[in-house]
């Protein structure tokens, strides 16, 4: 076990040997465990490297190994829940040597990508998903004659969400062959593992056992008082030994938990299960963090490993916006006793801990249930309560039916505090950059962008106090310095603020892209608004600003289409002003991985693009007939 990252890479003959699974199935398994080890010492050097999720691909090491070494991949399909794990799955599949560039420009993609590899059966990055479309998967290869397997690796978490058991709830009215594993490492659900439950699910697994199950079955069913003592038998004797009823109840052959670990069990186990005919589930336990000894002590704190962010010259670590929320939500629950915080199993990421900690009866992690978390804001509203849904721009998109239908439509007092609503090296599936837009056409909703730290608190207040729902967006990391003032105030609903006045371009820059828009309006000599609100529009710059300036910029950290930038054209076009007006902000395409710096640069979003933009659509201005 390693108490500390490796300086160099560690040696791995083995491993070295495995260019893709094919190579891995020659192994015999007696090399199986020492191929784990290299694998995990591989994984702990690699990953320190780059950055990226650590601990719950330590934690399925062997469980990886023995899918690939049991089932017949690519053409047998594993689709994987959240992505989170399959830093081994890459490694196995092909890309050992491209695990240095994960998170870069062109490099890996930090989760599952059907255009990465064969082997990436489904894209995925939110959780949840595996079940469903490994069901669909199923069901295509059941009506074209395809006998190959699919296998849902889900965990970490995933099976706290309602889609999982939707899809569960489906799998077995398709009577398809698919197997279901359930990767439970104390983030989900947690049992004991013991050598009886180990020893139940090999019996469970056994073709024996299944053949004597389903030929009992058969043979009883001339008798149905004689048939139904037994499934009462089966059903007594599993409770007893594991937790298997609930998914015996809804249609698969349940069996474990076992040991996610033991290597050579999960082979043989698997390989008892593989040609079995219909529905299976098969509960592990493993470990999170496996082998590394910080991630096993704290497997929520060694989740993902980051590089650090620090003033230049300076140890101090400047806090970050999610920080600034933490600090004014124990504030504000301070001065008053209605408010609660709700988060949907991100705690830790949106510096909930505090909160929990002096409030505990005030605060409620639903698990992985954004859907929930929004319609419980709504109710606990109804109730008189001042609720605050703590949530990831990327995750809010999954509880939009529920923003509409149960707060916005109700006109609710919710506050919604969108944390990363921005670029993010995890790539599209984490990057939150269509809030704006789907957000800005549900009406009675309040939505606020922060400049900076002291506009975040006094915008978190703001929307608190405000009657009906409101949503303060705000990104990743951390600000620009300033220290948000202790007194907390009310911003004048839908004013903007005048950063500085100038000529001929007025820059409208909504939210912490206001930094890179200043620097583009001194060189320029632009006037600069940081316009706050999203919604309701400051109109009345607008109008100001479209008769005394030859060209109205927007910018933003979100998609330009339906984003604010075309609110405020939407605004133009509607009160008949006559203006030029030029949109700045994520293009019409998913950004892929890199840097957040460079993600920005690539877009037109850092200073230097800005001034170009804008100097090159005053030259058209200036020259139509060179358009």
């Amino acid at each position: 076990m390693f108490h500390s990252i490796p300086d160099h890479p560690p040696p791995t003959p083995l491993l070295d040997r495995i260019t893709d699974p094919i190579a891995l199935r020659e192994l015999g398994e007696q090399d199986l465990e020492t191929l784990a080890e290299e694998l995990r010492h591989f994984l702990i050097y690699t990953v320190a490297q780059t950055g990226g999720h650590f601990g719950a691909g330590l934690g399925v090491i062997e469980l990886t190994i023995a899918l690939h070494y049991v089932f017949q991949t690519p053409e047998d399909h594993l689709v994987w829940d959240v992505g989170h794990q399959t830093y081994p799955h890459k490694i196995l599949t092909g890309r050992r040597d491209r695990m240095g560039s994960l998170r870069q420009p062109d490099g890996l993609a930090p989760f599952p990508s059907r255009e990465e590899s064969v082997y990436d059966t489904f894209g995925v990055g939110h959780s949840s998903t595996s079940i469903g479309a490994a069901l669909g998967m199923a069901i295509a290869k059941k009506a074209r004659g395809d006998n190959s397997r699919t296998v849902a690796i889900i965990g970490d978490g995933a099976m706290t969400a309602g889609m999982a058991f939707e899809a569960l709830n489906h799998v077995a009215d398709s009577g398809v062959n698919l197997l279901v594993i359930l990767n439970d490492n104390a983030m989900s659900i947690s049992e004991n593992v013991g050598g009886l439950a180990s020893y139940f699910a090999r019996i469970l697994s056994s073709r024996l056992y299944l053949n004597m199950r389903e030929g009992s079955k058969r043979l009883l069913s001339t008798m149905p008082n004689a048939l139904e003592f037994a499934k009462r038998t089966e059903e007594h004797m599993k409770g007893m030994v594991v937790p298997g009823t609930l998914f015996d109840e809804l249609g698969l052959n349940y069996m474990g938990p076992i040991h996610g670990h033991d290597i050579k069990n999960l082979v043989h186990t698997l390989n008892n299960i593989k040609d079995q005919q219909g529905p299976q589930f098969l509960h592990l336990v493993t470990q999170k963090g496996r082998g590394y000894g910080p991630a096993e002590e704290s497997p929520i704190g060694s989740h993902s490993l980051a590089k650090l962010e620090k003033l230049p010259g300076s140890n101090t670590k400047r806090p970050s916006y999610s920080n600034i929320f933490g600090q004014w939500l124990c504030d504000m629950a301070t001065a008053d006793d209605t408010l609660m915080a709700i988060t949907p199993a991100m705690r830790e990421g949106s510096d909930l801990i505090a909160f929990s900690e002096q409030f505990p009866e005030r605060y409620f992690d639903v698990a992985i249930a954004e859907q929930h978390a929004v319609t419980l804001a709504a109710g606990l509203a109804c109730a008189g309560a001042k609720p605050v849904v703590a949530i990831y721009s990327t995750f809010l998109q999954r509880a939009y039916d529920q923003v509409i239908h149960d707060v916005a439509i109700q006109d609710l007092n919710v506050l919604f505090a969108i944390d990363r609503a921005s670029l993010l090296e995890d790539g599209p599936t984490h990057s939150g950059v269509f809030d704006y837009s789907f957000l800005r056409c549900v009406p009675n909703l309040m939505i606020m962008a922060p400049s900076d730290e002291n506009e975040l608190r006094q915008m978190l207040y703001t929307g608190f106090e405000h009657t009906g729902p409101a949503a303060v967006r705000y990104p990743r990391g951390s600000g620009i310095g300033i220290q948000p003032e202790n007194d907390m105030q009310l911003l004048p609903i839908g004013k903007s603020r005048t950063i500085r006045t100038g000529q001929q371009v007025a820059i409208l820059a909504f939210g912490t892209i206001l930094e890179a828009a200043k620097e583009a309006a001194i060189e320029l000599d632009a006037t600069l608004i940081d316009m706050r609100f999203v919604k309701p529009l400051d109109q009345e710059v607008i109008d100001n600003l479209a008769q005394s300036h030859q060209l109205l910029v927007t910018i933003e950290e979100n998609v330009i289409a339906g984003g604010a930038g075309s609110a405020v054209n939407d605004y133009i076009a509607a009160s008949g002003l006559r203006t030029n007006t030029l949109n700045l902000g994520i293009p019409d395409k998913f950004i892929q991985p890199a840097n957040p710096k460079k993600m920005l640069q690539a877009c037109g979003l850092d200073a230097e693009c800005i001034s170009a933009s804008i100097s090159q659509r005053i030259k058209l201005l200036d020259n139509p007939q060179q358009s």
